[in-house]
């Protein structure tokens, strides 16, 4: 089980990259834009560094939706190799068979 406060951290992530993914998304495209003034891309540059820095989609941690795990994570179903295991074991998990000798 992960540390609640890294889930925690981790959510707070999650918010503020939704709150202002469309402010980022706009001053992006006019940072990118060749066809613009470069004082213009410079200002649009500053003003995405005055954004959290948590804003940013890239500093979300994929974990693991039962135990918080962090690593081994398995983005289809949302959740780390030895929950996958653990359910898997249990037939709790339609189609999975887990063999064991």
């Amino acid at each position: 089980m992960a540390k609640k406060s890294a889930v925690n951290r981790n959510e707070h992530v999650k918010v503020l990259a939704k709150q202002y993914a469309s402010k980022r998304d706009a001053l992006k495209a006019i940072a990118n834009n060749e066809s613009l003034p470069l004082e213009e891309r410079f200002e649009a540059r500053l003003k995405l560094a005055e954004l959290p820095r948590n804003s940013s989609k890239t500093r979300i941690r994929n974990r693991c939706e039962i135990t918080g795990r962090p690593r081994a994570y398995y983005r289809k179903l949302r959740m780390s190799r030895i929950s996958l295991r653990d359910l898997g074991s249990a037939g709790l998990i339609p189609g999975l068979v887990k063999s064991s000798w």
